[in-house]
């Protein structure tokens, strides 16, 4: 008798152990769908149910901790999380809020536990919020390096988020400029502070003073590296139209190769002065050897295409599509599609490549207008044609 009364108990023992866990399992349920409907208070009261039947449900209190972080309350918040990490140490998710937390409220431990839990996060909005409460402790450390690496991370998994790109763009700048200030401090006189300097003129448009300073850095060293490039694309941009101009620029490009070696943009370059000067060519052979050096060279790519448009579009097309999958936004390559394509009486994929030119120069408009209002100049882009060159009929002017 005794054996079969502790034989009745197990088995009651068992179904009351199945009836706690079916509760459990459709009250966290319950819980979650009230979380997603945004009725905190009957989540809290089924997640508090779940902790009187087990204590020790890591999921409950989680979810408590979601709770209190959304009232801003990250002491509360914090005590769940450490619950729920001593039942389960590897719960991610739990570690991360816990980190977030903690940095708000000052805890020395937020770093260690931003940092361990940044990398393994699969869900890329806490990813994300992990990865902006670790820059603003890196920022607020002095430690570029490290923040640096972080934002990179964050825009390759959210390119289009405007926090990520703002905080990229304000890290760069303040690492340029602590750069730019240190080497103005060890090497005022040098020839690669003149090339900083002519740099920062070009990005002011500013290409008179620009020359000057690349000058200068060359009287300093005349085998400096990149400066015979730039200061040849400097002049070059100064005097489409000067002759004189266009033979300095052709000789700081040879001066390149012979400093630099050769080079797919080096060989763009010779095409480009080939073109000012109606060596067709020479402009396609340079163009040829840019291509050859480097294929995927969108240069290369326009310029074969620009010489091939008119007598083979089916040739230019090739090299236009390459153009536009190596750079979606070149608005100058959609628009030369459209024209190839309207050679080829492919009037449907015309009109789409036309459509994206449009999108493409209103967005770039919009940026251009932004920048004026910064009184910034504005970034460089590829060439847009000019209004007058929409007309369906009229060939391509040179858009290098």
């Amino acid at each position: 008798m005794g054996l079969l009364v502790h034989a009745w108990a197990q088995v009651q023992s068992s179904k009351t152990a199945e009836t706690k866990t079916t509760e459990i399992r459709s009250r966290l349920r319950t819980a979650e769908e009230e979380l997603k409907s945004n009725n905190a208070e009957a989540s809290e009261k089924d997640l508090r149910a779940v902790l009187a039947l087990d204590s020790r449900n890591a999921e409950a209190h989680v979810y408590l901790g979601l709770i209190a972080m959304s009232r801003g309350d990250c002491r509360a918040a914090s005590q769940d999380f450490r619950e729920a990490l001593a039942v389960q140490p590897s719960l991610i998710k739990a570690k991360a809020l816990l980190g977030i937390c903690g940095r708000r409220l000052g805890d020395s431990s937020a770093k260690t536990l931003l940092q361990s839990s940044f990398l393994k996060l699969t869900d890329v909005k806490l990813r994300t919020q992990v990865g902006m409460e670790l820059i603003g402790l890196y920022h607020q450390q002095g430690d570029s390096e490290h923040a640096i690496s972080v934002v990179q991370k964050l825009v390759d998994i959210n390119p289009d988020n405007a926090d990520i790109l703002y905080s990229a763009q304000r890290l760069y700048r303040e690492l340029a400029d602590d750069t730019m200030n240190k080497l103005a401090v060890l090497a005022p006189g040098s020839a690669r502070m003149q090339q900083v300097i002519a740099e920062n003129l070009i990005n002011q448009n500013d290409l008179k003073d620009a020359i000057e300073h690349y000058r200068k850095a060359l009287q300093i060293n005349p085998l400096l590296p990149g400066v015979h490039f730039e200061l040849g694309e400097a002049i070059l941009e100064s005097a489409r139209a000067d002759t004189d101009a266009e033979v300095q620029a052709q000789k700081e490009f040879e001066t390149a190769v012979a400093v630099d070696g050769d080079s797919a943009k080096t060989e763009c370059e010779f095409g480009s002065i080939a073109l000012l000067q109606s060596k067709q060519d020479q402009a396609f052979a340079h163009y040829q050897r840019a291509y050859q050096l480097d294929p995927n060279e969108i240069q290369a790519q326009m310029g074969l295409a620009k010489m091939l448009l008119q007598e083979k579009p089916q040739e230019a097309v090739k090299y236009l599509r390459m153009a536009v999958e190596s750079d979606p936004l070149n608005g100058s390559a959609h628009y030369q599609l459209a024209q190839a394509y309207r050679r080829l009486q492919m009037t449907d994929a015309a009109q789409k490549e036309m459509h994206l030119f449009q999108e493409i120069k209103t967005a770039k408009d919009q940026v251009e207008a932004l920048y004026h209002q910064m009184n910034r100049p504005r970034p460089q882009t590829d060439d847009m044609p000019d209004a007058q060159e929409l007309d369906q009929g009229q060939p391509l002017k040179d858009h290098p």
